[in-house]
């Protein structure tokens, strides 16, 4: 390894710090507000297999693949795949995949940075005790007020800009290895206080019958594909956030094994989620929806209409903004080493460009959501979710799967899961080669016929 690329990238000092910045990365907005949608929309037990099946036989072992070339190549994407093709005799070309992994991550990472944005702004209301006894088409004109008011959002936007850099600014070490160890517990201790709320003032009848109970009516091919898509977007998988935290993690630790964790963990703070504000929205008498119907509509209604709801609500929309810088700052970590490496920029200007870039499409996204739209464009947010989480996540897991199993040889990839024993490594590559490929082609077909 040259030193130019360690200079670069400096690493952590333990693999529980590689398992916490996953792990922060991990719990974005789909473990938060869409999990528990789609697991009582999709038939409850029967979309939960179907989940667990999709996030152990392709988001992990896809995951395990991204970090391993991470651990191979030691540097940013680009040169870490290439570093790893060469080695193995394969084309340089693969390194491509690198810069298409930091451009979906960039729009993802935009997206997140929006929805940040609009919490933060709700944030400020329920200190206002603005949704106080507010009626359902109050908190609705509410939200449109917000999605109306660029100005608004682009100030809210800024301030989440300005701590998106702050935080890849400050480094490996100081910047993401802190955030992670401050984020994770904060978010896990804020979650159970929701979840005592939501026990002490929920229907949690209502909320077993709608996330617990088996309805095999409801489950069908489209729950099969959304149980796929969610496994692959929960875990980061394919935006180089962890082929990059595994450039980042010690040498030889259990690679295997730490993101088994996060995926458990992931899973386990999904559900929590869901028991926390489904048992509230649904004793509020209102239908369970997700995406912003949930987040900005349902939510406010139903704790701003219960006591202690305003205080409640502060929590609530801290969590989401919290999670949305952790998964953001993930997102953008690739693009961030690209500009080190390959236009030599100091990590003080590499991170300023990367967060003034995701300001700058969080302003397009946020102009296009109002009732005229930006330059003729409207609601480029689903647009854009789309593309990126429909289309280019499996694609580019698709593309992982193939080189790491196809195109690296064995004792290349032991260097990296040798802390693996023989059975589970063998169990693996072969998942990930007859397995993994068939599922992500299925995912991509029906991501571009839709």
């Amino acid at each position: 390894m040259t030193a130019a690329v360690q200079a670069v990238l400096p690493g952590w000092q333990s693999r529980t710090t590689f398992v916490l910045a996953l792990a922060a990365a991990s719990v974005g907005l789909g473990t938060l507000w869409r999990f528990a949608w789609l697991l009582g929309n999709y038939g409850s037990a029967a979309f939960m297999l179907s989940y667990v099946l999709s996030l152990f036989l392709v988001a992990v072992p896809v995951c395990c693949a991204e970090a391993v070339l991470g651990g191979l190549g030691r540097a940013a994407p680009i040169r870490a795949i290439r570093v790893a093709a060469e080695d193995a005799g394969a084309s340089r070309h693969w390194m491509w995949l690198g810069l298409l992994m930091a451009l979906t991550g960039v729009l993802l990472a935009a997206c997140q940075s929006v929805v940040a944005a609009w919490s933060l702004a709700y944030l400020n209301l329920f200190r206002g005790e603005v949704f106080a006894a507010a009626s359902v088409p109050e908190v609705a004109d509410r939200f449109s007020d917000l999605i109306e008011d660029t100005a608004m959002q682009i100030r809210w936007l800024t301030v989440f800009a300005a701590l998106l850099g702050g935080v890849l600014a400050a480094g490996v070490r100081r910047g993401l290895g802190a955030l992670a160890w401050l984020l994770v517990p904060l978010m896990v201790t804020l979650l159970a206080v929701l979840v005592g709320f939501a026990f002490d003032n929920g229907d949690l009848a209502a909320a077993h019958n709608f996330l617990f109970n088996t309805r095999l009516a409801d489950f069908n091919l489209e729950a099969v594909l959304a149980a796929l898509g969610h496994a692959l977007l929960s875990l980061g998988t394919g935006v180089g956030a962890v082929l990059v935290f595994g450039a980042y993690a010690p040498a030889q630790i259990p690679l295997g094994r730490s993101v088994m964790a996060v995926a458990l963990f992931d899973t386990l703070l999904a559900l929590l989620a869901g028991i926390a504000i489904m048992p509230v929205i649904l004793a509020s008498n209102l239908l369970p929806a997700g995406g912003p119907g949930l987040l900005f509509i349902g939510a406010p209604y139903a704790y701003g209409n219960l006591g202690q709801g305003e205080f409640i609500g502060v929590l609530f929309f801290a969590l989401m903004a919290m999670a949305c810088l952790g998964a953001a700052a993930a997102l953008l970590e690739p693009l961030v080493t690209l500009l080190q490496q390959y236009l030599r920029l100091g990590r003080v200007a590499a991170a300023a460009t990367a967060a003034l870039l995701v300001w700058g499409l969080g302003w397009v996204i946020a102009a296009s959501m109002s009732e005229y739209g930006w330059n003729g464009w409207q609601n480029l947010l689903g647009r854009i979710d789309y593309l990126a989480a429909g289309i280019m996540l499996p694609l580019i897991a698709l593309l992982i799967a193939v080189l790491v199993g196809w195109g690296l040889r064995p004792e290349q990839l032991r260097r990296c899961l040798g802390r693996e024993s023989r059975a589970q490594f063998s169990l693996w590559r072969w998942v990930l080669r007859y397995i993994t490929p068939p599922a992500l082609v299925l995912m991509l077909v029906a991501g571009l016929v839709q």
